[in-house]
């Protein structure tokens, strides 16, 4: 068996949901290249490990039971060119980093622009986290940190607050709140709903902001993509909650739903960061880290 590492890079990237588009243009090849190298990576493993789904390729139930050592293989591979990188250059170390889809917007871009004009030889690596399985990749030594608003359940990470987003009632423009500052919940008992799939927490928020407000709510959709639902809330197909992310309650672009901020009590969630004690960062990692945890942060 002579696998390549870059190869597993390409699985692994699909495998978490990128396109062979996306990779063959990341990694400057051509499509049917990066399409023979994964049929071949298959005829090593002796099993198909993707199946097309659309337009998209998921992991055969044999893909997922080789993932998690395939990710095992090339972090610890990262771990230790990034180590002996650091040895040669501190200022020119790589970071890995998850995080939920929904800070991806606005949060975290705005981070590793301000530490860049800090250290601008640092390399990131980012992931999205898997929040939704109700794990971190921090505790399966992944990932050097991730921000969350899931705090780990395990002893094996450490959580720390950096700052608490407010939670708005989403509703479209010209709906009878929609010109207001603040609501109770209980103003939108007889409304239709949208909100995230039930394994997300900021699902499990809703729900207990709803039934503390004395109803049930009607769910029309639901989604794993925060934007999605945003997005089906502004065509008028339903309210939401959800946090301001990167958008103004007080101006919304257009196109874009209104967002109202709720009185109720409990109308936020705290977004953390969480490491590993029992895993020491390298210099890049531990400086972005001291980084993060000394940053006021602020949202709408």
């Amino acid at each position: 068996m002579n696998m390549e590492t870059e190869v597993l890079r390409w699985f692994q990237q699909v495998a978490d949901g990128v396109t062979v588009t996306e990779v063959a243009d990341l990694a400057m090849v051509s499509q049917p290249a990066v399409s023979r190298a994964l049929a071949r990576l298959e005829d090593e493993v002796g099993t198909p490990l993707l199946q097309r789904s659309g337009r998209v390729l998921r992991l055969t139930q044999a893909g997922a039971a080789f993932k998690p050592h395939a990710d095992s293989v090339v972090n610890a591979l990262d771990d230790g060119l990034a180590a002996v990188t650091e040895v040669l250059d501190p200022d020119a170390g790589t970071v890995t980093v998850s995080f939920q889809l929904s800070l991806g917007t606005w949060l975290v871009p705005h981070l590793v622009r301000r530490f860049l004009l800090e250290h601008p030889r640092t390399q990131f690596h980012m992931r999205r986290a898997e929040d939704a399985w109700g794990g971190s990749l921090v505790t399966r030594g992944l990932v050097d940190m991730e921000l969350t608003s899931r705090r780990p359940d395990t002893a094996q990470g450490t959580w720390h607050p950096l700052f608490t987003e407010t939670l708005y009632l989403a509703v479209p423009p010209g709906h009878r709140l929609a010109q207001l500052e603040e609501v109770s919940l209980a103003e939108a008992a007889g409304e239709r709903f949208v909100a995230m799939r039930p394994q997300w927490q900021l699902r499990e928020i809703a729900d207990r902001l709803c039934n503390a407000a004395g109803f049930s709510p009607q769910m029309v959709f639901e989604s794993d993509d925060l934007t999605t639902v945003r997005g089906f809330v502004a065509a008028g197909l339903g309210v939401a909650i959800v946090p301001a992310m990167d958008a103004n309650p007080d101006s919304p672009m257009p196109g874009e739903p209104w967002l109202v901020r709720l009185t109720d009590e409990g109308a936020f969630r705290d977004i953390g960061l969480i490491w590993s004690p029992q895993r020491r960062l390298l210099p890049a990692a531990e400086r972005f880290r001291a980084f993060l945890l000394a940053q006021h942060l602020t949202s709408h």
